[in-house]
């Protein structure tokens, strides 16, 4: 069914509809004529088409009159297309977003298959030529037709739903295990969404049957209509995989419900339901199929769980593009060369990234020898990495490394517009690397810190200029992850913090400013659910226990990997340095640092799919089990009670400017799924946030995305 790039603001807005225009064109005396249908919202290319219920309509008074030309032998096939850049990128989730009841929502998944159908029982043969991202509802239109083009630069063909909150239910989860097989399917309808919304680009589309042709832009309508004609002559035959028999579909269905169980613990309802769909399916006729698709989507748009994900979907791709409370663009300075101080594994890491987005010289500076060439190293093999799996070609790769160098001279880094400080996270030392900047830089250049979560503020005490010191927080691993915190300290100005802005952008980063507070926003959340945990297991509760207690959530990780996924060391000295900043919510832990100077290992070694689970005998690090032990739904009621208590803190210190950008931050930061909308609207929906600070978290305007 779904997604558009819009999603609801919380201010209703009219349907942008999706006008269906008709012309005929000649295939030649031989063949006929070919009705081509053009989906066209009439807006620019930053507006994608999307269906509502006008839209879905004027399609559907199209195709009928298509169909009945195709019966009166006034047309050989139908072929369908859209605007440039896009076919169509699915439900508009904004009017679905505003849809307050259930026979609403049953009226748009109706008129969906009501719709689409048509294209599969015309009564002459079918086309999609894809000239552009094919998302959700979109790529379901093209699945109805019996044969599909794609133009060769296409990157964006997916069906998003289960990402947030939804099925494929205009007829994705019956068509596509019949296209690619069960297997195929299930990596389209489920794999590739829970992998962050991976997309699939036109060659791999062609590679596993998605389409049947891949052309070149240039002229690709054109290509696309010679194509048709070959296909209706008979010189282009298109074969067709048999239905996968049913100890294939029954076995791969239950194997893909073990890694569902794995992951996601039943903690949201939107890929079960598409799983149970497909499924089902291999023995249902296509009027029972679509009625299953149209019963789910019905109980979908009605869920929290998809509303929370439609206010988090908008969050990150719309409203992330106006960062709140940041300087005027205008202000940032031209960042010409980059400093980096440190050569360690976040040090590399920021060094390709800005000389690959930024495209200007990097530098390292070290110690000594031995640490920069293992910096330089690390960017050599980040860089191989990418020219193996396609992503640069050697003469790009040779380029990249040539604006990359390490030195053991401070003053190496003078001629740099930006130095970032990447050292071991220890007050003293970062204010002493600055210090020594300070007589080496201009007075115009900016610097920065990526620590995650000591006083920017501290460190820039006793500069000359402490006006340009800012917070660049990058999380690692840095290409990957989206989310970049920029710090206001006390002195910082808007020039320095604009600066900072306007390399996160250019890094293909979402920058959210934050104030100087201890962990900032992320880590500050994350180490206060760490800390719930390991005091329900210091005060006796078993680790198997504390650490399934959050699987009702459906985080990234449990409690446990993500320690063991940071290091032990590194989030004991954050756990510890925030006990010092903000007392005892933040309570120390004897058995994680007992742990941590036996170089002890969390969780077991990674098996299979899901993550490892934690190992039982760290117990006796924490002193066993006691009388006192708590049972998980009171370790999750801890953390949720504790998460609702610091979020409220973090507003009331101005950390960030609303809630809205601590949701941002717990999504993009640490990977939080969209069907908890960040985290407020799950502490709101759930009665945490009025029990513990007495009030809601999001406005009423806000809110209103949310039934409960």
């Amino acid at each position: 069914m779904s997604t558009s790039t819009q999603a609801p603001s919380g201010a209703a807005r009219p349907e942008r509809v999706a006008h269906a225009h008709v012309r005929d064109v000649p295939l030649g005396p031989d063949l006929g004529t070919l009705a081509l249908v053009t989906v066209d919202n009439g807006l620019d290319h930053t507006r994608p088409t999307t269906f509502g219920i006008a839209g879905l309509l004027e399609l559907h008074t199209v195709l009928v009159e298509q169909q009945r030309r195709a019966a009166a032998g006034e047309i050989a096939a139908v072929a369908v297309t859209g605007k440039p850049y896009y076919l169509a990128a699915g439900a508009d989730l904004t009017l679905v977003g505003q849809i307050g009841d259930d026979g609403a929502a049953r009226a748009v998944a109706e008129r969906g298959h009501a719709t689409f159908r048509l294209l599969g029982e015309m009564g002459v043969p079918t086309f999609a030529y894809v000239n552009g991202a094919a998302l959700g509802g979109g790529l379901e239109l093209a699945l109805h037709c019996d044969y599909r083009t794609v133009q060769s630069d296409v990157r964006a063909l997916a069906l998003p739903e289960a990402y947030l909150g939804l099925v494929p239910g205009w007829g994705g989860c019956y068509l596509l295990p019949r296209l690619l097989g069960v297997a195929g399917a299930l990596d389209l309808i489920l794999t590739k969404p829970l992998a962050n919304n991976r997309m699939t680009d036109a060659a791999s589309a062609l590679s596993v049957g998605l389409v049947d042709a891949v052309l070149h832009p240039a002229d690709f309508l054109e290509r696309s209509i010679t194509w048709t004609a070959d296909v209706l002559r008979g010189t282009v035959e298109v074969e067709r995989r048999p239905l996968d028999p049913p100890e294939l579909w029954d076995t791969t269905c239950t194997a893909a419900r073990t890694v569902l169980d794995a992951r996601l613990h039943g903690s949201r309802p939107a890929p079960y339901r598409a799983l149970e769909l497909v499924a089902a399916g291999r023995d249902r006729d296509r009027d029972t199929a679509f009625a299953a698709e149209d019963d789910v989507l019905t109980e979908l748009i009605m869920s929290d769980e998809l509303r929370a994900g439609l206010y988090a979907f908008d969050l990150v791709t719309r409203t992330s593009k106006r960062p709140v409370g940041a300087p005027d663009a205008a202000l940032a300075r031209p960042v010409r060369s980059v400093g980096i101080v440190g050569a360690g594994l976040m040090a590399s890491q920021l060094a390709l990234l800005l000389a690959r987005t930024l495209g200007v010289p990097v530098t390292m500076r070290d110690l000594d020898d031995e640490r920069v060439a293992a910096g330089l190293a690390a960017v050599r093999t980040a860089v191989d990495a990418m020219v193996a799996r396609g992503r640069l070609s050697e003469r790009a790769a040779n380029r990249l490394l040539g604006q990359i160098s390490g030195t053991t001279v401070l003053a190496d880094l003078a001629q740099a517009d930006l130095v970032i400080e990447a050292v071991t996270e220890v007050l003293a030392l970062k204010r002493r690397v600055f210090a020594e900047l300070e007589d080496v830089v201009s007075p115009q250049a900016v610097l920065a810190t990526n620590t995650s979560a000591l006083s920017v503020s501290a460190m820039a005490e006793g500069l000359r200029h402490p006006e340009r010191v800012v917070g660049l927080h990058f999380f690692n691993p840095v290409a990957q992850m989206p989310l970049v915190e920029v710090v206001r300290a006390e002195a910082s100005s808007d020039e320095g913090v604009a600066t900072a802005f306007a390399v996160a952008k250019a890094a293909g980063k979402t920058a959210v400013l934050v104030a100087d507070r201890p962990g900032f926003v992320v880590n500050r959340l994350l180490l206060r659910m760490l800390a719930e945990v390991t005091a329900a297991v210091e005060g006796g509760t078993p680790v198997a226990t504390a650490d399934a207690a959050l699987r009702p959530l459906g985080l990234p990780m449990g409690p446990f990997a993500l320690m063991q996924l940071v290091g032990l060391p590194v989030a004991l000295h954050v756990l510890e340095s925030l006990h010092a900043d903000l007392g005892d919510r933040f309570p120390l832990s004897p058995g994680l640092r007992t742990l941590s100077e036996q170089g002890r290992r969390v969780v077991a070694e990674r098996t299979g799919d899901g993550e490892p689970p934690v190992d039982p005998s760290i117990q006796e690090a924490f002193g066993g089990v006691r009388d006192a032990a708590l049972d998980g739904p009171a370790v999750l009621d801890a953390v949720l009670t504790g998460l609702a208590e610091e979020v409220g803190l973090m507003l009331a210190e101005e950390v960030v400017a609303e809630p809205q950008q601590i949701d941002l931050c717990m999504v993009l930061g640490a990977g939080w799924p969209l069907h908890l909308g960040g985290i407020t609207p799950y502490l709101d929906r759930t009665g945490y946030s009025e029990r513990v600070i007495g009030r809601r978290l999001l406005a009423p305007g806000v809110a209103s995305v949310l039934r409960s």
